[in-house]
């Protein structure tokens, strides 16, 4: 049985790397899946109330159209969209698109303007129509 040797070299830590954009969007990418996993969860339970009648749908919509639920609902729209901008990302890469160092910090840079940007062209628009 080899015993271990005291010389042979550590994992770095994180104090070790330099934090980049593409490092946060890479663990914005995993929080925003979490909170897809909660906001459909919600959407589920909003689904269901429906079918239980018509006192548990109008409390379910009571709480989601509060200025709460609606901010929830805003958060899970830019989770989602987020989410999906950054699924395309990785798609593009797959293919070998997009995959050198200026490109991947741009495109870095720009995913959170973007989402945010299209979450509210969808909600003026969900506005407008509703």
């Amino acid at each position: 049985m080899a015993t271990p040797t005291s010389n042979r070299p550590l994992s770095p830590h994180l104090q070790v790397y330099k934090f980049i954009p593409t490092m946060a969007m890479s663990i914005i990418h995993r929080i925003t899946g979490v909170a897809l996993y909660f906001g459909t969860v919600l959407l589920a339970a909003w689904l269901v109330s429906a079918a239980m009648g018509k006192e548990a749908f109008d409390c379910v919509s009571w709480f989601l159209g509060s200025w709460l639920g609606l901010l929830i609902m805003f958060g899970y729209t830019w989770a989602l969209v987020h989410h999906l901008l950054g699924g395309l990302r990785h798609f593009a890469w797959d293919f070998g698109h997009g995959l050198g160092k200026e490109v991947t910090t741009k495109m870095a840079i720009a995913l959170p303007f973007v989402s945010v940007g299209i979450t509210v062209v969808l909600w003026i628009i969900g506005l407008i129509a509703w």
